[in-house]
């Protein structure tokens, strides 16, 4: 088999058209670091951070030139924003005076549990749910959010999951689960478990193969099917692995389900941390606390030599959540046992339980946890106690 080097990636990616056809990639110094282990090739492309949306193509027909190299298993190819001219970095612009408004009626206290300031109903046996979200697909929110439900548990917790991608359901997947779910009477469903984990997914539902072609309305009815008439029995905590994005579905799914806290999953680049964005701003306007940022893909050790590659760039994810004034909850590598662990179904936290990667996920898990006892606790002193004489 043909060796892959960066000299042949190199000239691959000079046949890519710059923006405008202005040159190649490579050329106009577009072409951050290629790094290549286990024939698969990771590289970043910098683009203008106001024409970012538009570059999508450019992304893609760099990943097609460099995935048909002989000798190539894989490509993983990113998109990063220039800093200069509206990247995460700029200042906030103030905005223009105005005159001063009435006295407003004293709002609820920040942070107070959903079922207290907005009547959400909570479901009978689970002391708190977690989202687990992120502003777009690709950033491995998934196989993050297993990761931490059996971290969770891990850290001596009754946990279960619940997989609200209806259109893309990987739970089944990742743990390993296969078979449909029973019924108590008819009605109410048993969750399917593995790994000490109680998991309800679309996926045990329909077939893999079924396409998934429903509206909102259907998509919300089924969520709320999964959620409340399944029989978790006693949890500490249920992890929701949310759907990518910002859309109707995620929206409805904050406003009506009585979220303890959501957890937002972002890869380093800027351009996702500008979708992690999105995602914490949702979560903000329907009063669900933020729990922390999780920076994933967050550097590559080479097995080989032990060196570290910030491939995606790094830190950009601790440099938000300090910027927003929410809690860091730690870096998850680029490895590739955690992919392939993932794939086999059995996460690494279980897989490799002594590994660093399954400590990292478990100190995230405790981190997690500790967050959601300071919101209770917040919540509990915002209480107003009532004393007659």
């Amino acid at each position: 088999m043909m060796s892959v080097t960066k000299e042949i990636v190199i000239e691959r990616l000079k046949t890519v058209n710059g923006p405008d056809f202005t040159g190649n990639i490579v050329d106009l110094g577009m072409v951050s670091e290629i790094f290549i282990a286990d024939s698969k090739v990771f590289f970043s492309i910098t683009v203008p951070a106001a024409r970012a949306q538009e570059m999508e193509p450019l992304r893609a027909a760099a990943e097609r030139v460099v995935k048909a190299i002989p000798g190539v298993a894989g490509a993983v190819v990113a998109l990063t924003a220039e800093k200069k001219g509206g990247g995460m970095e700029a200042p906030v612009p103030a905005r223009p005076a105005a005159r001063p408004a009435p006295p407003a009626a004293p709002r609820p206290a920040p942070h107070a549990p959903a079922s207290q300031n907005s009547g959400k109903r909570g479901v009978p046996g689970i002391e708190a749910i977690i989202a687990v979200a992120s502003g777009k697909g690709g950033v491995g929110k998934s196989t993050t959010a297993v990761n931490l439900a059996l971290g969770l548990a891990a850290n001596g917790l009754r946990v279960g999951v619940l997989d609200a991608d209806i259109y893309g359901p990987s739970m089944p997947k990742l743990l390993n689960i296969h078979g449909r779910p029973q019924t108590v009477d008819g009605k109410i469903l048993k969750p399917m478990e593995n790994y000490g984990l109680k998991v309800m997914s679309m996926g045990f539902l329909v077939d893999e193969e079924t396409p998934m072609i429903w509206r909102g309305p259907m998509v919300m009815s089924a969520l709320t099917q999964m959620l409340r008439e399944v029989e978790w029995g006693r949890l500490d905590v249920l992890v929701v692995d949310m759907p990518p994005g910002t859309g109707d579905a995620q929206l409805t799914m904050a406003q009506q389900v009585p979220l303890a806290g959501a957890v937002i999953v972002s890869t380093p680049q800027d351009l996702a941390l500008i979708d992690a964005r999105k995602g914490l701003n949702m979560f903000k306007k329907v009063d669900v606390p933020l729990l922390g940022i999780v920076e994933n893909m967050s550097y590559f050790i080479a097995p080989d030599t032990g060196k570290r590659y910030d491939i995606f760039g790094h830190g950009g994810a601790r440099r938000e959540a300090e910027r927003l004034g929410v809690t860091f909850l730690g870096e998850v590598p680029l490895e590739m046992g955690i992919r392939e662990s993932s794939d086999a179904g059995a996460p690494v936290v279980v897989s490799k339980p002594d590994g660093a990667e399954a400590k990292t996920y478990r100190d995230i898990a405790a981190k997690v946890w500790d967050r959601v006892n300071e919101e209770r606790g917040a919540a509990e002193a915002a209480v107003p106690s009532i004393v007659f004489e």
